[in-house]
């Protein structure tokens, strides 16, 4: 399991280029003009993790076998967005089947790149599309509201409780409030999940920046790096047109003298991943036998059983134990066989919560 990004924002910001820059491909128009993206393009992508490789050699294995992260380059939202302005509808329909959204925010002066505003304001244009989520909330709210107050005489519990609990969201929402809070029980948060709105997902903010700020930000980055403090969010500094200049050279060693020469120490799609693994509370553990060596990535807090139902559904159903060694000492005593012989090797049962990193071997019986 990877996770899907849904890369938004006004048009003209960028998103294009950085998706094409992300997934190493052409496969996004970029033009000077709205709506170059009407479709979404979606790429996946390797997520490179060195302990992999270190892990397949120790086990010799055949195949290695990397997990990945899914792009969606979604089409430009425009002011009015969530009553159909701009194909609005249909493009806030794609953000709902996404796990995390990177809001890209355009944070550079260019007379030549058409804004869809006078002025360049990364506090106004992030205030449009946010809003415009928003109002596309409220309307599903509103509709499953009017659907179960014609159920509420029934006295069922349930549909009171959900009554209620959209009565709630839909007040939050309109102050601005964080939807899901730590006073909640399980089965409400389940069921305010279960509804999909996208002001519920998290959010990583990009500031796209010209070549002369990718170190250090400027003014309009600035703005959003507070925005983003303030809704305890993540923010990033790219340049999606450098971004794309290190994604043409195909050679690994030209990529890190580029990024030496601009200063920098990784590429975008490494901050994005490591942004988007912390948004979504993901780990990675691993399997590595000489058949093959696998990465799988689940949530911070995963069972040793859940971990297993990854694999395979039967692994979970009759789950019996998992034989657990950790990342590092497998690596630093060579593989399996050391670390069983010197107590490295642990049993766990099913209630085992997965550290990142783990190597497991499940045994199970059905």
């Amino acid at each position: 399991m990877g996770f899907k990004c849904g890369i938004i924002g006004l048009p003209n910001v960028g998103k294009s280029t950085l998706f094409n820059a992300l997934t190493e491909s052409n496969n996004a128009e970029v033009a000077n003009y709205p709506f170059a993206t009407i479709e979404p393009n979606n790429g996946r992508v390797v997520i490179s993790d060195e302990r992999l490789k270190i892990l397949s050699t120790i086990s010799k294995s055949e195949k290695t076998i990397p997990t990945y992260i899914d792009f969606v380059d979604i089409a430009g939202l425009v002011k009015g967005a969530s009553t159909g302005e701009g194909l609005g509808n249909k493009f806030l329909a794609h953000i709902r089947e996404v796990d995390a959204i990177a809001h890209v925010v355009r944070c550079f002066e260019d007379e030549n790149i058409i804004h869809t505003s006078s002025s360049i304001s990364p506090i106004d244009d992030i205030e449009i599309i946010n809003t415009e989520l928003k109002l596309a909330d409220l309307e599903t709210l509103q509709g499953k509201l009017n659907s179960l107050q014609k159920k509420t005489k029934s006295e069922d519990k349930e549909i009171k409780m959900k009554f209620e609990i959209i009565n709630v969201i839909i007040n939050k929402i309109n102050n601005n409030n964080k939807i899901i809070d730590v006073d909640l029980t399980k089965e409400k948060i389940d069921f305010i999940h279960s509804l999909n709105l996208i002001t519920t997902k998290p959010v990583l903010y990009i500031c796209n920046v010209d070549e002369s700020s990718i170190v250090k930000g400027n003014i309009f980055s600035k703005q959003v790096v507070e925005i983003a403090k303030k809704e305890n969010n993540q923010c990033l500094i790219v340049s999606a047109e450098i971004e794309s200049q290190i994604a043409e050279l195909k050679n690994e060693k030209d990529q890190l003298d580029l990024l030496h020469d601009l200063n920098l120490t990784e590429t975008t799609l490494k901050k994005v991943i490591h942004a988007g693994y912390n948004l979504l509370n993901l780990i990675t553990f691993f399997t590595s036998e000489p058949k093959e060596t696998r990465a799988w990535t689940v949530k911070k807090n995963t069972t040793a059983s859940k971990a297993a139902g990854k694999i395979h559904t039967d692994f979970e159903k009759g789950f019996i134990r998992a034989e657990t060694i950790s990342c590092d000492d497998f690596i630093s005593l060579k593989g399996e066989a050391a670390c069983r012989e010197v107590g490295k090797l642990r049993q766990e049962g099913k209630d085992y919560v997965v550290e990142d990193g783990d190597i497991f071997r499940f045994l199970f019986n059905v």
